[in-house]
């Protein structure tokens, strides 16, 4: 029999066995009663009596004969009276404990009484019930809390196991990726392949006093790689492989994580050189003294001795910790020292390069039409991480199987980014004063857009609904822009403050609608990082803000006096800008109403189309 089905058998014994202790728990005299209670013939009535009542027809001459049971608990009695139609019949009686004078009145009344022994209970009723079904239920028991994680559970989740590590354990490691599986991180890929080098030839390093990193810290944002190269440097190095979540270690018992972290890096000695990988460890190595706890606290604990096994005074040889997080700030600082983790490589999003290559990994599968071009759609989508690029060519490979298509076309590819970035398309709008509102909106961002030196050209024009949006317009960045300009700044403000401006110009300000509302709260972020963080104000070159939006005012003013400063320098920018924006929708109002209408027949525009329209005519800058 395989595990399964003594798993069902012991299973079925294991309630069997509960069931009837509960049952003898309630009753010691199971088999007593059941065997030594007459069944109910001809001779004998399933009708009761009380035994207060029975004792006045005792008194009143109508018992004729008794018969006791289960040691004078129980009788049959045998009756006439009136009540009965002066028939003899035969009734049960429950005869409470300490009746003693039952006998005695029997005997007082001249009434016919027998005793009848119980009967003798069979051997084999008799081990089962004593011996039997005890060793049933204990042997199960211990059978489940000492096979739990083999019956399909975790380590963790049995009482005997509590203080075990939970980390799933490969001999040799088969993930099915390797390092020509990773692109767009090749600074981080080439961190692993020289540790995994040095794994395959540790002469070569410690010929030269070389010693391996004890501990290798993945930081980024979501979805980067950092899981993905734990995965290919456990199929790459082809050494014992531990993966555990940080959040495993963290249990409501006090010394239970600490116990886990300890047993987990004997295993991993025991199996050196070795390779342990802790996904999310933030969860475990939060910063100490934060929590509630204080010192008592069970994640500090379970930190600390994740702190000694690293680098205690007990020397850890061969066992590298790969740990990977997008919370490095909230990390403590003893965990980040050389020591423990000696490398600390950021996994950033990756640029237009790393795009293209991120991309031709996960089509290398897929059969694309040659109209798509891999150059193109990463130009498209900066910003996106390596998961947010597979996810966009696993939406178009969907597509295509909608549309019973046997390619991906450019079509597919350019709905699954669409949807990706703005959200999933709502039904088209009617003819409508509405539609045409929007419609002025959205080209008036694409024309002021298309004025600025320092803007990125349009991508697409759309009336299309998606998300939250009734109408979209998309620029592309020529590169990918890790320093941005005063400039460009003042580019975005503008551009994102032309649809509603042009609502007014064509419209009139009595007919300026809600549908701008998160445009202004884009350029009033925009205008207060410019004022608070970056110094691009009359206020001068100082930060009034870090980070975390805590303020740091000027010394020798009032919180109030600064706050006042800063929204009157915000404002000012706004305003500025807001003046632009109108320039330039004035200037170019003919080719605004010549593009809406193409956009109100056709209701989505590329920007090939657009800067074709766009090149019949003079577009007039601002006169800034």
């Amino acid at each position: 029999m395989d595990r399964n089905t003594i798993q069902k058998i012991l299973i079925g014994l294991f309630l069997f066995a509960c069931i009837f202790i509960g049952i003898r728990a309630f009753d010691g005299n199971l088999f007593s009663q059941n065997q030594s209670k007459p069944e109910a013939n001809g001779n004998v009535s399933s009708s009761r009596m009380t035994y207060g009542r029975f004792l006045e027809y005792l008194e009143m001459g109508w018992v004729k004969q008794v018969d006791l049971y289960d040691n004078s608990r129980n009788a049959i009695v045998q009756a006439s009276s009136p009540e009965l139609g002066n028939r003899p019949q035969s009734i049960r009686v429950e005869i409470p404990v300490g009746a003693s004078q039952l006998i005695q009145k029997l005997k007082e009344y001249d009434i016919n009484f027998d005793a009848h022994p119980a009967p003798q209970k069979s051997i084999l009723i008799t081990i089962a019930s004593n011996l039997l079904l005890p060793l049933i239920f204990i042997g199960s028991l211990i059978f489940f809390f000492q096979n739990s994680d083999n019956l399909g559970g975790n380590a963790g989740s049995s009482p005997m196991n509590l203080g075990k590590s939970p980390a799933r354990f490969d001999q040799k490691p088969d993930t099915g990726i390797g390092f020509n599986d990773i692109a767009g991180i090749d600074e981080a890929k080439a961190e692993f392949e020289e540790i995994v080098s040095f794994l395959k030839e540790p002469e070569r390093y410690t010929l030269v006093g070389a010693k391996i990193p004890k501990g290798v810290l993945l930081v980024g944002p979501p979805g980067t790689g950092k899981t993905l190269l734990a995965k290919a440097i456990a199929s790459e190095a082809n050494v014992p492989f531990y993966s555990v979540a940080g959040s495993e270690f963290v249990e409501m018992f006090i010394g239970i994580g600490a116990a886990r972290i300890r047993d987990l890096f004997k295993k991993a000695s025991e199996n050196t050189p070795c390779i342990v990988f802790i996904d999310e460890i933030d969860a475990v190595g939060r910063e100490r003294g934060a929590g509630i706890g204080g010192g008592n606290d069970e994640r500090e604990q379970t930190l600390n001795q994740l702190l000694t096994e690293m680098d205690g005074f007990k020397e850890n040889k061969g066992v590298i910790v790969v740990g990977a997080t997008n919370r490095v700030d909230i990390l403590d600082a003893a965990l980040l020292r050389p020591g423990r983790f000696d490398r600390q490589i950021t996994v950033g999003l990756p640029d237009r390069l790393g795009r293209i290559g991120i991309l031709k990994v996960h089509a290398k599968n897929k059969p694309l039409s040659e109209d798509v071009s891999l150059v193109q759609i990463a130009n498209r989508t900066p910003g996106f991480s390596g998961a947010d690029l597979a996810n966009l060519l696993n939406e178009a490979a969907i597509l295509a199987t909608r549309y019973k298509k046997a390619i991906i076309t450019k079509n597919e590819v350019n709905e699954a980014a669409d949807r990706i970035i703005g959200g999933i398309a709502g039904s088209t709008m009617e003819d409508s004063k509405n539609k045409k509102l929007i419609a002025y909106h959205e080209v008036g961002h694409a024309i002021v857009g298309s004025a600025l030196d320092n803007h990125d050209a349009v991508e697409k024009i759309t009336l299309i609904p998606r998300g939250g949006a009734k109408g979209l317009t998309w620029f592309a960045p020529e590169e990918d822009q890790m320093l941005v300009s005063r400039s460009q700044l003042l580019a975005r403000i503008i551009t994102t403050l032309g649809g509603r401006v042009a609502e007014k110009v064509v419209f009139g300000e009595p007919e300026i609608t809600t549908g701008a509302s998160n445009d202004l709260q884009q350029v009033t972020n925009i205008a207060r990082q410019m004022v608070t963080r970056y110094g691009m104000s009359n206020i001068g070159p100082i930060a009034l803000e870090d980070d975390n939006n805590d303020q740091m005012f000027l010394g020798g003013e009032s919180n109030e006096a600064v706050a006042d400063r800063i929204d009157a320098e915000v404002c000012k920018i706004i305003n500025h800008c807001e003046q632009v924006a109108t320039e330039i929708i004035l200037d170019n109002r003919v080719i605004i109403d010549f593009v809406v209408e193409k956009l109100l027949d056709a209701e989505t525009i590329d920007g090939t189309e657009f800067r074709k329209i766009v090149r019949e005519y003079t577009l007039l800058p601002s006169k800034k």
